[in-house]
Protein backbone atom coordinates (compact mmCIF):
# COMPACT_ATOMS: atom_id res chain seq x y z
CA UNK A 1 0.00 0.00 0.00
CA UNK A 2 1.18 3.50 -0.80
CA UNK A 3 2.38 5.47 2.47
CA UNK A 4 0.29 7.70 3.60
CA UNK A 5 2.06 10.78 3.01
CA UNK A 6 0.33 14.22 2.52
CA UNK A 7 2.67 17.72 2.44
CA UNK A 8 0.84 20.84 2.75
CA UNK A 9 3.12 23.86 1.73
CA UNK A 10 2.14 27.81 2.20
CA UNK A 11 2.82 31.14 0.90
CA UNK A 12 1.36 33.46 3.44
CA UNK A 13 1.77 36.82 3.49
CA UNK A 14 -0.56 37.79 6.56
CA UNK A 15 -0.56 34.64 8.16
CA UNK A 16 -4.02 33.69 6.60
CA UNK A 17 -2.64 30.87 4.17
CA UNK A 18 0.11 29.63 6.90
CA UNK A 19 -3.56 29.17 8.71
CA UNK A 20 -5.28 27.37 6.68
CA UNK A 21 -2.32 24.85 5.87
CA UNK A 22 -1.84 24.25 9.23
CA UNK A 23 -5.71 23.30 9.50
CA UNK A 24 -5.70 21.09 6.96
CA UNK A 25 -2.59 19.76 8.62
CA UNK A 26 -4.66 18.97 11.46
CA UNK A 27 -7.49 16.98 9.49
CA UNK A 28 -4.52 15.17 7.88
CA UNK A 29 -3.76 13.97 11.21
CA UNK A 30 -7.34 13.21 12.50
CA UNK A 31 -7.56 10.70 9.48
CA UNK A 32 -3.83 8.90 10.18
CA UNK A 33 -1.84 10.93 7.67
CA UNK A 34 2.20 11.15 8.48
CA UNK A 35 1.83 15.10 7.53
CA UNK A 36 4.09 17.75 7.38
CA UNK A 37 2.96 21.95 7.09
CA UNK A 38 5.84 24.31 5.83
CA UNK A 39 6.86 27.40 4.14
CA UNK A 40 7.54 27.20 0.50
CA UNK A 41 10.83 28.76 1.08
CA UNK A 42 11.50 26.59 3.68
CA UNK A 43 11.29 23.24 1.88
CA UNK A 44 14.05 21.45 -0.02
CA UNK A 45 12.08 22.08 -3.47
CA UNK A 46 14.27 19.51 -5.13
CA UNK A 47 12.93 17.08 -3.18
CA UNK A 48 9.41 17.79 -4.73
CA UNK A 49 10.26 14.86 -7.19
CA UNK A 50 9.73 12.59 -4.29
CA UNK A 51 6.61 13.68 -2.90
CA UNK A 52 3.56 11.76 -3.72
CA UNK A 53 0.93 13.76 -2.65
CA UNK A 54 1.06 17.90 -2.15
CA UNK A 55 -1.47 20.59 -1.21
CA UNK A 56 -0.35 23.70 -2.03
CA UNK A 57 -1.73 27.25 -0.21
CA UNK A 58 -0.86 30.30 -1.64
CA UNK A 59 -1.96 33.84 -0.95
CA UNK A 60 -1.52 36.44 -3.84
CA UNK A 61 -0.66 39.76 -2.67
CA UNK A 62 -0.34 43.28 -3.79
CA UNK A 63 -0.21 43.36 -8.27
CA UNK A 64 -0.22 39.55 -8.65
CA UNK A 65 3.02 39.07 -6.86
CA UNK A 66 4.30 35.83 -4.53
CA UNK A 67 4.44 36.25 -0.57
CA UNK A 68 7.21 36.63 0.57
CA UNK A 69 8.15 33.07 1.65
CA UNK A 70 7.72 31.74 -1.69
CA UNK A 71 9.61 33.97 -3.94
CA UNK A 72 12.99 31.88 -3.83
CA UNK A 73 10.18 28.51 -4.72
CA UNK A 74 8.56 30.30 -7.30
CA UNK A 75 11.72 31.37 -8.91
CA UNK A 76 12.70 27.65 -9.31
CA UNK A 77 9.58 26.84 -10.61
CA UNK A 78 9.71 28.70 -13.23
CA UNK A 79 13.20 27.79 -14.34
CA UNK A 80 13.13 26.53 -18.35
CA UNK A 81 15.59 23.89 -17.43
CA UNK A 82 13.01 21.97 -15.41
CA UNK A 83 11.97 18.60 -17.47
CA UNK A 84 7.92 18.68 -18.30
CA UNK A 85 8.26 15.14 -16.62
CA UNK A 86 9.53 16.59 -13.21
CA UNK A 87 6.32 16.07 -11.24
CA UNK A 88 5.02 13.22 -12.77
CA UNK A 89 5.30 11.51 -9.29
CA UNK A 90 2.76 14.12 -7.66
CA UNK A 91 -0.77 14.38 -7.14
CA UNK A 92 -1.53 17.93 -6.02
CA UNK A 93 -4.08 20.28 -5.41
CA UNK A 94 -3.58 24.01 -5.24
CA UNK A 95 -5.97 26.28 -2.64
CA UNK A 96 -6.32 30.28 -3.44
CA UNK A 97 -6.48 32.58 -1.14
CA UNK A 98 -6.74 36.32 -2.58
CA UNK A 99 -8.88 39.12 -2.77
CA UNK A 100 -11.22 40.45 -6.04
CA UNK A 101 -11.19 43.89 -5.72
CA UNK A 102 -7.69 43.78 -6.57
CA UNK A 103 -7.25 43.12 -10.55
CA UNK A 104 -5.13 40.07 -10.86
CA UNK A 105 -7.59 38.39 -8.65
CA UNK A 106 -5.86 34.50 -7.14
CA UNK A 107 -3.28 34.91 -9.75
CA UNK A 108 -0.79 32.91 -7.52
CA UNK A 109 -2.88 30.26 -7.33
CA UNK A 110 -4.22 29.85 -11.08
CA UNK A 111 -0.32 30.39 -12.38
CA UNK A 112 1.03 27.84 -9.84
CA UNK A 113 -1.54 25.42 -10.57
CA UNK A 114 -0.73 25.76 -14.81
CA UNK A 115 2.50 24.96 -14.06
CA UNK A 116 2.56 21.93 -11.72
CA UNK A 117 0.40 20.61 -14.52
CA UNK A 118 3.42 21.90 -17.24
CA UNK A 119 5.52 19.78 -15.14
CA UNK A 120 3.41 16.45 -15.10
CA UNK A 121 1.47 16.89 -11.89
CA UNK A 122 -1.35 15.41 -11.80
CA UNK A 123 -3.64 17.60 -10.35
CA UNK A 124 -7.28 15.87 -7.77
CA UNK A 125 -9.17 19.31 -7.54
CA UNK A 126 -9.98 21.78 -9.37
CA UNK A 127 -8.40 25.21 -7.98
CA UNK A 128 -9.91 26.92 -4.89
CA UNK A 129 -10.05 30.55 -5.15
CA UNK A 130 -10.96 32.00 -1.98
CA UNK A 131 -11.92 35.44 -1.76
CA UNK A 132 -11.94 37.97 0.90
CA UNK A 133 -14.94 39.95 -0.53
CA UNK A 134 -16.90 37.02 0.36
CA UNK A 135 -19.49 37.87 3.34
CA UNK A 136 -18.09 34.96 4.61
CA UNK A 137 -14.26 35.31 3.63
CA UNK A 138 -12.13 32.66 2.18
CA UNK A 139 -13.96 29.97 4.17
CA UNK A 140 -16.49 30.35 1.94
CA UNK A 141 -14.73 28.67 -0.24
CA UNK A 142 -12.60 26.45 1.75
CA UNK A 143 -15.10 24.51 3.65
CA UNK A 144 -16.94 22.43 0.96
CA UNK A 145 -13.68 22.26 -1.34
CA UNK A 146 -12.00 20.87 1.87
CA UNK A 147 -14.73 18.17 2.06
CA UNK A 148 -14.43 17.36 -1.65
CA UNK A 149 -10.89 17.03 -1.31
CA UNK A 150 -10.64 14.35 1.81
CA UNK A 151 -12.92 12.59 -0.16
CA UNK A 152 -10.69 12.34 -3.42
CA UNK A 153 -7.27 11.44 -1.17
CA UNK A 154 -9.28 8.84 1.09
CA UNK A 155 -10.42 7.30 -2.66
CA UNK A 156 -6.57 7.60 -2.91
CA UNK A 157 -5.82 6.13 0.23
CA UNK A 158 -8.27 4.45 2.22
CA UNK A 159 -7.80 4.50 6.15
CA UNK A 160 -5.70 1.53 7.26
CA UNK A 161 -8.39 -1.17 8.36
CA UNK A 162 -9.21 -0.48 12.50
CA UNK A 163 -8.85 3.06 12.22
CA UNK A 164 -11.17 5.45 11.71
CA UNK A 165 -10.78 9.30 11.59
CA UNK A 166 -10.08 10.75 14.74
CA UNK A 167 -13.40 12.51 16.08
CA UNK A 168 -13.64 16.64 16.44
CA UNK A 169 -14.19 15.82 20.21
CA UNK A 170 -10.64 14.50 20.29
CA UNK A 171 -8.05 17.70 20.87
CA UNK A 172 -5.04 16.50 18.84
CA UNK A 173 -1.33 17.26 20.82
CA UNK A 174 -0.11 20.14 21.13
CA UNK A 175 2.76 21.72 18.91
CA UNK A 176 5.19 22.47 21.81
CA UNK A 177 5.57 21.89 25.38
CA UNK A 178 6.79 24.79 27.96
CA UNK A 179 8.94 23.05 30.29
CA UNK A 180 9.30 25.95 33.34
CA UNK A 181 12.50 26.66 34.38
CA UNK A 182 13.31 27.68 38.58
CA UNK A 183 16.53 30.34 38.11
CA UNK A 184 15.87 33.92 37.55
CA UNK A 185 15.58 35.08 34.30
CA UNK A 186 16.39 38.69 34.72
CA UNK A 187 19.20 38.16 32.19
CA UNK A 188 16.82 37.18 29.41
CA UNK A 189 15.34 40.46 29.16
CA UNK A 190 18.48 41.88 27.06
CA UNK A 191 18.26 42.48 23.55
CA UNK A 192 20.97 39.88 21.60
CA UNK A 193 23.38 41.45 19.83
CA UNK A 194 23.95 39.48 16.59
CA UNK A 195 26.72 40.57 13.32
CA UNK A 196 24.74 39.21 10.92
CA UNK A 197 23.25 40.76 7.97
CA UNK A 198 19.53 42.44 8.88
CA UNK A 199 16.66 39.99 8.27
CA UNK A 200 13.81 38.68 9.69
CA UNK A 201 15.59 36.48 12.22
CA UNK A 202 17.63 39.00 13.03
CA UNK A 203 16.50 42.66 12.72
CA UNK A 204 19.12 45.17 13.19
CA UNK A 205 18.08 47.50 16.42
CA UNK A 206 17.80 50.57 15.51
CA UNK A 207 17.77 54.04 17.51
CA UNK A 208 14.53 56.63 16.56
CA UNK A 209 16.24 59.68 16.09
CA UNK A 210 12.61 61.57 15.62
CA UNK A 211 9.20 61.13 15.85
CA UNK A 212 7.15 64.44 14.04
CA UNK A 213 3.84 64.50 13.40
CA UNK A 214 3.34 66.19 10.09
CA UNK A 215 -0.17 66.91 10.35
CA UNK A 216 -2.21 69.79 11.78
CA UNK A 217 -3.41 69.01 15.44
CA UNK A 218 -6.72 69.55 14.44
CA UNK A 219 -6.66 67.32 11.67
CA UNK A 220 -8.88 64.19 11.90
CA UNK A 221 -4.96 61.89 11.77
CA UNK A 222 -2.37 61.50 12.72
CA UNK A 223 0.48 61.05 10.70
CA UNK A 224 4.09 60.90 11.35
CA UNK A 225 7.61 61.53 9.84
CA UNK A 226 9.62 59.06 11.78
CA UNK A 227 13.79 58.47 11.48
CA UNK A 228 15.97 55.67 12.64
CA UNK A 229 19.42 55.79 12.89
CA UNK A 230 20.73 52.61 11.19
CA UNK A 231 24.70 52.99 11.51
CA UNK A 232 26.67 50.24 11.38
CA UNK A 233 23.96 48.09 10.17
CA UNK A 234 25.19 47.44 6.68
CA UNK A 235 21.80 47.83 5.04
CA UNK A 236 22.15 49.05 1.75
CA UNK A 237 18.45 49.87 -0.15
CA UNK A 238 16.95 52.46 -3.13
CA UNK A 239 14.79 54.47 -3.52
CA UNK A 240 11.30 51.82 -4.23
CA UNK A 241 12.77 49.84 -1.41
CA UNK A 242 10.80 49.04 2.06
CA UNK A 243 11.46 48.77 5.55
CA UNK A 244 10.15 45.87 7.86
CA UNK A 245 9.17 46.64 11.14
CA UNK A 246 8.51 44.18 13.90
CA UNK A 247 5.84 45.80 16.52
CA UNK A 248 5.30 44.79 20.03
CA UNK A 249 2.91 45.05 22.40
CA UNK A 250 1.58 47.25 25.00
CA UNK A 251 2.67 46.77 28.63
CA UNK A 252 -0.87 47.04 30.21
CA UNK A 253 -1.76 44.54 27.35
CA UNK A 254 1.05 42.06 28.44
CA UNK A 255 0.55 42.03 31.60
CA UNK A 256 -3.80 41.52 31.58
CA UNK A 257 -2.72 38.83 29.55
CA UNK A 258 -0.54 37.25 32.03
CA UNK A 259 -3.70 37.73 34.60
CA UNK A 260 -6.46 36.23 32.58
CA UNK A 261 -4.59 33.31 32.25
CA UNK A 262 -2.56 33.45 35.36
CA UNK A 263 1.02 33.48 34.00
CA UNK A 264 4.19 34.95 35.99
CA UNK A 265 5.14 37.23 33.28
CA UNK A 266 8.79 36.81 34.82
CA UNK A 267 9.08 32.82 34.68
CA UNK A 268 11.32 31.59 32.19
CA UNK A 269 10.69 28.66 30.85
CA UNK A 270 12.31 26.34 27.11
CA UNK A 271 10.38 24.65 24.72
CA UNK A 272 10.03 21.11 23.63
CA UNK A 273 9.12 20.01 20.16
CA UNK A 274 6.26 17.13 20.54
CA UNK A 275 6.98 15.68 17.30
CA UNK A 276 10.75 15.42 16.40
CA UNK A 277 10.77 16.98 13.06
CA UNK A 278 9.17 20.55 14.38
CA UNK A 279 11.30 22.67 14.28
CA UNK A 280 11.53 25.13 17.12
CA UNK A 281 10.39 28.93 16.31
CA UNK A 282 13.14 30.85 15.27
CA UNK A 283 12.27 34.04 16.38
CA UNK A 284 11.60 32.96 20.00
CA UNK A 285 15.30 32.48 21.98
CA UNK A 286 15.69 29.83 24.43
CA UNK A 287 15.46 29.50 27.41
CA UNK A 288 12.60 32.98 27.32
CA UNK A 289 10.54 34.78 29.94
CA UNK A 290 6.74 34.97 29.44
CA UNK A 291 6.99 38.49 29.62
CA UNK A 292 9.74 38.76 26.24
CA UNK A 293 6.62 35.39 24.70
CA UNK A 294 3.92 38.20 25.08
CA UNK A 295 5.24 41.28 24.16
CA UNK A 296 7.48 39.99 21.43
CA UNK A 297 5.96 37.45 19.66
CA UNK A 298 1.96 36.63 20.58
CA UNK A 299 -0.21 38.88 18.51
CA UNK A 300 -2.97 39.62 20.91
CA UNK A 301 -4.03 42.46 19.23
CA UNK A 302 -5.25 40.81 16.10
CA UNK A 303 -8.61 39.67 15.41
CA UNK A 304 -8.97 35.97 15.68
CA UNK A 305 -9.39 33.56 13.48
CA UNK A 306 -11.96 30.95 13.41
CA UNK A 307 -8.99 28.22 14.34
CA UNK A 308 -8.83 29.82 17.39
CA UNK A 309 -12.56 29.37 18.76
CA UNK A 310 -11.78 25.91 17.58
CA UNK A 311 -9.26 25.25 19.60
CA UNK A 312 -10.37 27.32 22.59
CA UNK A 313 -13.89 25.22 23.14
CA UNK A 314 -11.65 22.20 23.90
CA UNK A 315 -10.49 24.00 27.50
CA UNK A 316 -13.84 25.64 28.09
CA UNK A 317 -15.25 24.06 31.89
CA UNK A 318 -18.27 26.27 31.38
CA UNK A 319 -21.18 24.75 28.81
CA UNK A 320 -22.68 27.89 27.82
CA UNK A 321 -19.20 29.66 27.31
CA UNK A 322 -18.11 26.39 25.17
CA UNK A 323 -21.35 25.91 23.29
CA UNK A 324 -20.79 29.64 21.93
CA UNK A 325 -17.43 28.55 21.24
CA UNK A 326 -18.08 25.74 19.14
CA UNK A 327 -21.17 27.55 17.54
CA UNK A 328 -18.30 30.33 16.39
CA UNK A 329 -16.31 27.77 14.93
CA UNK A 330 -19.05 25.55 13.27
CA UNK A 331 -19.65 26.09 9.08
CA UNK A 332 -23.03 27.35 10.62
CA UNK A 333 -21.71 29.93 12.63
CA UNK A 334 -19.63 31.89 10.36
CA UNK A 335 -22.08 35.05 9.88
CA UNK A 336 -22.15 35.15 13.98
CA UNK A 337 -18.77 34.94 14.14
CA UNK A 338 -17.90 37.72 11.60
CA UNK A 339 -20.47 40.25 13.65
CA UNK A 340 -19.37 39.25 16.99
CA UNK A 341 -15.11 39.56 15.51
CA UNK A 342 -14.58 40.88 12.31
CA UNK A 343 -17.10 43.67 11.72
CA UNK A 344 -16.33 45.43 15.24
CA UNK A 345 -12.27 43.99 14.69
CA UNK A 346 -12.75 42.39 18.00
CA UNK A 347 -8.93 41.60 19.76
CA UNK A 348 -7.75 38.07 20.60
CA UNK A 349 -7.03 39.87 24.00
CA UNK A 350 -10.89 41.32 23.93
CA UNK A 351 -11.84 37.69 23.06
CA UNK A 352 -10.32 36.19 25.91
CA UNK A 353 -11.77 38.63 28.20
CA UNK A 354 -14.95 37.91 27.13
CA UNK A 355 -14.71 34.05 27.69
CA UNK A 356 -13.60 34.15 31.65
CA UNK A 357 -13.95 30.88 32.45
CA UNK A 358 -12.33 29.03 29.52
CA UNK A 359 -9.46 31.78 29.51
CA UNK A 360 -8.46 30.37 32.93
CA UNK A 361 -8.80 26.93 32.04
CA UNK A 362 -6.16 27.11 28.71
CA UNK A 363 -2.80 25.21 29.01
CA UNK A 364 0.37 26.67 28.96
CA UNK A 365 1.30 24.29 26.08
CA UNK A 366 -1.57 25.40 23.80
CA UNK A 367 -0.23 29.02 23.66
CA UNK A 368 1.94 28.86 20.55
CA UNK A 369 -1.23 26.69 18.63
CA UNK A 370 -3.51 28.82 20.07
CA UNK A 371 -2.11 32.19 19.03
CA UNK A 372 -0.28 33.63 15.81
CA UNK A 373 2.92 35.48 15.77
CA UNK A 374 3.27 38.73 15.41
CA UNK A 375 3.63 39.87 12.03
CA UNK A 376 6.28 42.24 10.85
CA UNK A 377 4.63 45.60 9.22
CA UNK A 378 6.22 46.82 5.79
CA UNK A 379 6.82 50.77 5.08
CA UNK A 380 8.09 52.04 1.74
CA UNK A 381 11.16 54.03 2.70
CA UNK A 382 10.72 57.87 2.41
CA UNK A 383 14.64 58.89 2.18
CA UNK A 384 17.43 58.35 0.60
CA UNK A 385 20.73 57.11 0.88
CA UNK A 386 22.01 59.51 -1.26
CA UNK A 387 20.49 62.19 0.83
CA UNK A 388 20.25 61.18 4.60
CA UNK A 389 23.29 58.44 4.82
CA UNK A 390 22.70 56.14 7.61
CA UNK A 391 19.09 57.18 8.30
CA UNK A 392 16.15 55.69 7.05
CA UNK A 393 12.66 57.91 7.54
CA UNK A 394 9.07 56.51 7.29
CA UNK A 395 5.52 58.55 6.25
CA UNK A 396 3.19 56.66 9.25
CA UNK A 397 -0.43 57.40 9.72
CA UNK A 398 -1.22 56.09 13.00
CA UNK A 399 -3.88 53.97 12.54
CA UNK A 400 -7.17 54.72 14.95
CA UNK A 401 -10.64 54.07 14.11
CA UNK A 402 -14.12 53.68 15.83
CA UNK A 403 -16.33 50.45 15.48
CA UNK A 404 -19.41 49.51 17.51
CA UNK A 405 -17.25 48.53 20.06
CA UNK A 406 -16.48 51.16 22.88
CA UNK A 407 -13.10 51.57 23.12
CA UNK A 408 -11.14 52.57 19.72
CA UNK A 409 -9.85 50.53 17.26
CA UNK A 410 -5.62 50.92 17.31
CA UNK A 411 -3.08 49.56 15.48
CA UNK A 412 -0.91 47.42 16.69
CA UNK A 413 2.66 48.99 15.03
CA UNK A 414 1.43 52.18 13.98
CA UNK A 415 0.12 52.94 18.05
CA UNK A 416 3.55 51.72 19.33
CA UNK A 417 5.59 53.72 17.38
CA UNK A 418 3.72 56.35 18.03
CA UNK A 419 4.65 56.23 21.36
CA UNK A 420 7.83 55.99 21.23
CA UNK A 421 9.94 58.72 22.51
CA UNK A 422 13.36 59.64 20.97
CA UNK A 423 14.65 60.91 23.82
CA UNK A 424 14.79 57.74 25.16
CA UNK A 425 17.66 56.46 24.35
CA UNK A 426 17.14 52.80 25.31
CA UNK A 427 14.49 52.35 22.49
CA UNK A 428 15.43 50.47 19.98
CA UNK A 429 13.06 49.26 17.07
CA UNK A 430 13.62 45.71 15.41
CA UNK A 431 14.10 46.25 12.16
CA UNK A 432 15.33 45.42 8.53
CA UNK A 433 14.45 46.53 4.87
CA UNK A 434 13.83 44.48 1.39
CA UNK A 435 13.45 44.86 -2.00
CA UNK A 436 10.35 46.97 -2.95
CA UNK A 437 8.08 46.06 -5.76
CA UNK A 438 8.84 49.67 -7.70
CA UNK A 439 12.22 50.19 -9.45
CA UNK A 440 13.26 53.83 -10.73
CA UNK A 441 14.91 54.44 -14.05
CA UNK A 442 18.54 54.27 -13.99
CA UNK A 443 18.50 56.59 -17.46
CA UNK A 444 19.60 60.17 -16.25
CA UNK A 445 17.54 61.22 -19.18
CA UNK A 446 13.95 59.44 -18.23
CA UNK A 447 11.41 61.78 -16.41
CA UNK A 448 9.38 60.55 -13.93
CA UNK A 449 5.44 61.19 -13.47
CA UNK A 450 4.79 59.96 -9.80
CA UNK A 451 1.63 59.58 -8.67
CA UNK A 452 0.97 59.54 -4.81
CA UNK A 453 -2.17 60.91 -2.91
CA UNK A 454 -1.74 60.56 1.22
CA UNK A 455 1.07 58.60 2.62
CA UNK A 456 0.82 56.91 -0.59
CA UNK A 457 3.95 59.80 -1.61
CA UNK A 458 6.28 58.13 1.06
CA UNK A 459 8.24 56.20 -2.08
CA UNK A 460 8.56 59.12 -4.46
CA UNK A 461 9.89 61.16 -1.53
CA UNK A 462 12.63 58.77 -1.45
CA UNK A 463 13.08 58.37 -5.60
CA UNK A 464 12.98 62.67 -5.71
CA UNK A 465 15.77 62.95 -3.05
CA UNK A 466 17.73 60.30 -4.71
CA UNK A 467 17.08 61.56 -8.42
CA UNK A 468 17.95 65.20 -7.32
CA UNK A 469 21.17 64.06 -5.59
CA UNK A 470 22.20 62.09 -8.68
CA UNK A 471 21.26 65.84 -10.97
CA UNK A 472 18.53 63.99 -12.54
CA UNK A 473 15.68 66.40 -13.86
CA UNK A 474 12.13 65.62 -15.07
CA UNK A 475 10.25 64.64 -11.38
CA UNK A 476 6.72 65.22 -12.12
CA UNK A 477 4.54 64.62 -8.66
CA UNK A 478 0.93 64.47 -8.44
CA UNK A 479 -0.01 64.27 -4.77
CA UNK A 480 -3.43 64.69 -3.17
CA UNK A 481 -4.78 65.45 0.35
CA UNK A 482 -7.84 66.83 1.85
CA UNK A 483 -6.37 70.48 2.97
CA UNK A 484 -3.25 72.59 2.21
CA UNK A 485 -3.22 73.81 5.78
CA UNK A 486 -3.80 70.35 7.18
CA UNK A 487 -1.92 66.97 5.55
CA UNK A 488 0.11 68.51 2.87
CA UNK A 489 3.27 66.63 3.73
CA UNK A 490 6.32 67.63 3.32
CA UNK A 491 5.43 70.91 1.97
CA UNK A 492 8.61 73.00 2.40
CA UNK A 493 10.65 70.30 0.58
CA UNK A 494 8.47 70.39 -2.38
CA UNK A 495 8.48 73.97 -2.48
CA UNK A 496 12.04 74.60 -2.20
CA UNK A 497 12.42 71.76 -5.09
CA UNK A 498 9.97 73.38 -7.43
CA UNK A 499 11.84 77.36 -6.58
CA UNK A 500 14.91 75.39 -8.01
CA UNK A 501 13.90 73.89 -10.98
CA UNK A 502 14.14 70.15 -9.81
CA UNK A 503 10.22 69.40 -9.56
CA UNK A 504 6.71 69.90 -10.96
CA UNK A 505 4.54 69.54 -8.35
CA UNK A 506 0.65 69.51 -8.78
CA UNK A 507 -1.52 69.17 -5.79
CA UNK A 508 -4.84 68.28 -4.94
CA UNK A 509 -6.93 69.55 -1.78
CA UNK A 510 -10.09 67.29 -2.11
CA UNK A 511 -11.34 69.57 0.98
CA UNK A 512 -10.67 73.37 0.19
CA UNK A 513 -13.08 73.85 -1.41
CA UNK A 514 -16.92 72.66 -2.34
CA UNK A 515 -16.34 70.55 -5.22
CA UNK A 516 -13.70 67.32 -4.66
CA UNK A 517 -10.77 67.60 -6.18
CA UNK A 518 -8.45 64.51 -6.26
CA UNK A 519 -5.01 63.33 -8.01
CA UNK A 520 -6.90 62.16 -11.02
CA UNK A 521 -8.67 65.54 -12.24
CA UNK A 522 -5.29 67.57 -11.86
CA UNK A 523 -4.11 64.38 -14.39
CA UNK A 524 -6.92 65.19 -16.57
CA UNK A 525 -5.99 69.02 -16.66
CA UNK A 526 -2.36 68.03 -17.51
CA UNK A 527 -3.40 65.98 -20.66
CA UNK A 528 -0.76 67.35 -22.96
CA UNK A 529 1.96 67.51 -20.64
CA UNK A 530 1.83 64.01 -19.30
CA UNK A 531 1.16 62.84 -22.85
CA UNK A 532 4.23 64.75 -24.43
CA UNK A 533 6.47 63.41 -21.31
CA UNK A 534 5.11 59.59 -22.22
CA UNK A 535 5.00 59.35 -25.63
CA UNK A 536 8.06 61.94 -26.81
CA UNK A 537 10.19 61.65 -23.59
CA UNK A 538 10.18 57.73 -22.30
CA UNK A 539 8.62 58.95 -19.20
CA UNK A 540 8.04 56.51 -16.36
CA UNK A 541 4.35 56.55 -14.44
CA UNK A 542 4.46 55.31 -10.88
CA UNK A 543 1.13 54.91 -8.59
CA UNK A 544 1.46 54.66 -5.08
CA UNK A 545 -1.35 54.85 -2.32
CA UNK A 546 -4.71 53.23 -0.99
CA UNK A 547 -6.02 50.10 -3.01
CA UNK A 548 -10.14 51.24 -2.92
CA UNK A 549 -10.93 53.52 -5.56
CA UNK A 550 -8.12 55.53 -6.29
CA UNK A 551 -5.89 53.13 -8.47
CA UNK A 552 -8.85 52.36 -10.98
CA UNK A 553 -9.93 56.29 -11.14
CA UNK A 554 -6.10 57.53 -11.80
CA UNK A 555 -5.97 54.42 -14.41
CA UNK A 556 -8.81 55.77 -16.44
CA UNK A 557 -7.67 59.33 -15.98
CA UNK A 558 -4.38 58.10 -17.87
CA UNK A 559 -6.59 56.12 -20.32
CA UNK A 560 -8.27 59.52 -21.14
CA UNK A 561 -5.01 61.44 -21.78
CA UNK A 562 -4.08 59.14 -24.10
CA UNK A 563 -7.38 58.82 -26.05
CA UNK A 564 -7.73 62.85 -25.70
CA UNK A 565 -3.80 63.68 -26.59
CA UNK A 566 -3.04 60.32 -28.77
CA UNK A 567 -6.26 60.15 -30.68
CA UNK A 568 -6.29 56.54 -29.33
CA UNK A 569 -9.64 55.02 -29.19
CA UNK A 570 -10.58 53.01 -25.69
CA UNK A 571 -9.22 49.49 -26.65
CA UNK A 572 -6.33 50.89 -27.83
CA UNK A 573 -5.88 53.37 -24.97
CA UNK A 574 -6.16 49.99 -22.84
CA UNK A 575 -3.85 48.51 -24.52
CA UNK A 576 -1.46 51.30 -24.64
CA UNK A 577 -1.27 51.49 -20.73
CA UNK A 578 -1.24 47.89 -20.43
CA UNK A 579 1.83 47.67 -22.60
CA UNK A 580 3.58 50.60 -20.32
CA UNK A 581 2.90 48.09 -17.27
CA UNK A 582 4.52 45.20 -19.30
CA UNK A 583 7.77 47.02 -20.49
CA UNK A 584 7.60 48.70 -16.12
CA UNK A 585 7.43 52.16 -17.15
CA UNK A 586 3.85 51.93 -15.66
CA UNK A 587 4.27 50.41 -11.87
CA UNK A 588 1.36 50.68 -8.66
CA UNK A 589 2.19 49.86 -5.51
CA UNK A 590 -1.37 49.42 -3.57
CA UNK A 591 -2.18 48.73 0.04
CA UNK A 592 -6.04 47.93 1.37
Amino acid sequence: MAARKILVLFGSQTGTAQDTAERIGREAKRRHFQCRVEALDSYNVANLIHEPLVVFVCATTGQGDPPDNMKNFWRFLFRKSLPATSLCQMDYAVLGLGDSSYPKFNFIAKKLHKRLLQLGGNSIMPVALGDDQHDLGSDAVIDPWLLDLWGKILALYPLPSGLSIIGPDIILPPKFTFQFLEEDSGLLQQEEVTREAPSEVHPFAARMVSNRRVTAESHFQDVRLIQFDVTGSGMEYLAGDVVMIQPRNAPEDVQLFCDLLRLDPDKCFVLKPTESDTPLPPLLPQPCTVRRLVSHYLDISCVPRRSFFELLSYFSPNELEQEKLREFSSAQGQEDLYAYCNRPRRTTLEVLCDFPHTTCAIPSDYILDLIPRIRPRAFSIASSTLALPNRIEILLAVVQYKTRLCKPRRGLCSSWLASLDPQNGAVRVPLWVKKGSMTFPADLGSPTIMIGPGTGVAPFRAAIQERVAQGKKGNCLFFGCRQRDKDFYCQAEWDELVKRGLLTLFAAFSRDQEQKVYVQHRIRENKELIWDLVSQENAHIYLAGNAKQMPEAVAEALKFVFQSEGGLSASEAEEYLANLDRAHRFQAETWS
